[in-house]
């Protein structure tokens, strides 16, 4: 009995001392851990994330998926007809551009020199006498027939001196230099008639131009499209290469030589005195300009769009 006793006295503190551990625990703790035990997870919100890994990562990669979609085209019975829809319609556009390419270069130059030969200049020869109108348009015209003469008149003074011709007598001499004078004045005043006309007629070249570009929207548009496409299908080294003979030839070291001689024609063409002064100036202002907005052009957008030609473009400069 003794044994007994001592054996539920032992049984007895023991549990005495669950309880009061139990007893412990706050009843916050205990709370929280319960509700974290019987809450269980909605099913909408595991649908939600599920669906979110899967449109983020995706079942199969996408590379997998193009391959099919291009399997799945291939094996279309109606692929054949799309594919001939999408050659046509490449095709027409093609033409198209090239078509309104044309228009653009031969309708203003067309027009040009048909109402320069057909319109102005009849009615510059009825409003230009040439009696009482001046024959020279500019001071360059009159100094280059003079020079024209004084050459003229110093070649027959030498083939007279070498025997070449005859020796002819001072009357004769005068009469052939006063022939010449009367053939370079008539030859100035055509050239002063030219230049009028080319003036008006340009202008009229001009209104064209406009007015074709006004009536073809969309010939605009299919010709960027074209333009895109075509540009976008170079390969790296052919942009590279394109973009550098642009600016040696309108911004590169010789350049200044081309826009002088283009200028000078302008300026004969429109039957201006070339100023040298002027000339200079737009050589020294208008490339540095060009020059500055291609270097923006290309480190701003090219840069971005292909940066593989801008690296070609550097090592080619290099």
């Amino acid at each position: 009995m003794s044994k007994f006793r001592f054996i539920n006295g032992i049984l007895g503190k023991h549990s005495a001392q669950e309880t009061n551990s139990s007893a412990l625990v706050p009843v916050s703790k205990s709370t929280k851990a319960t509700n974290t035990a019987n809450q269980k997870p909605s099913p909408s919100t595991a649908d939600s994330d599920t669906e979110s890994i899967v449109n983020k990562s995706g079942v199969l990669p996408r590379s997998i998926k193009r391959t099919i979609n291009k399997i799945k085209e291939d094996l279309d019975p109606q692929s054949e007809e799309e594919v001939v829809r999408r050659f046509r319609q490449s095709r027409a556009k093609t033409l198209i551009a090239i078509q309104f390419l044309l228009v653009l270069m031969i309708v203003p130059l067309m027009t040009q020199q048909l109402s320069k030969h057909f319109i102005v200049a009849p009615i510059v020869d009825r409003v230009r006498n040439e009696e009482t109108t001046q024959i020279f348009l500019n001071s360059e015209m009159k100094e280059e027939a003079i020079k024209e003469l004084q050459s003229f008149e110093e070649g027959l003074k030498f083939e007279a001196l070498i025997d070449a011709v005859p020796s002819l007598s001072e009357e004769e001499q005068e009469a052939l230099i006063k022939h010449k004078a009367i053939e370079l004045s008539e030859e100035s005043r055509e050239k002063s008639k030219n230049a009028v006309s080319n003036v008006f007629a340009d202008l009229i070249a001009l209104g064209a131009f406009v007015l074709i570009l006004l009536m073809s929207r969309k010939q605009i548009i299919i010709l960027k499209s074209f333009m895109d496409t075509l540009v976008y299908g170079l390969s790296d080294a052919a942009k590279a290469f394109i973009l550098i003979l642009i600016t040696d030839i309108f911004v590169g070291f010789h350049s200044p030589h081309g826009w002088e001689v283009l200028l000078e024609g302008m300026a004969n063409h429109l039957g201006i005195a070339a100023n040298r002064n002027m000339i200079f100036l737009f050589i020294a202002t208008v490339p540095v300009l060009m020059d500055t907005v291609l270097k923006y052009w290309i480190f701003r957008y090219l840069s971005q769009m292909s940066p593989s030609t801008v690296a070609t473009l550097r090592g080619m400069n290099e």
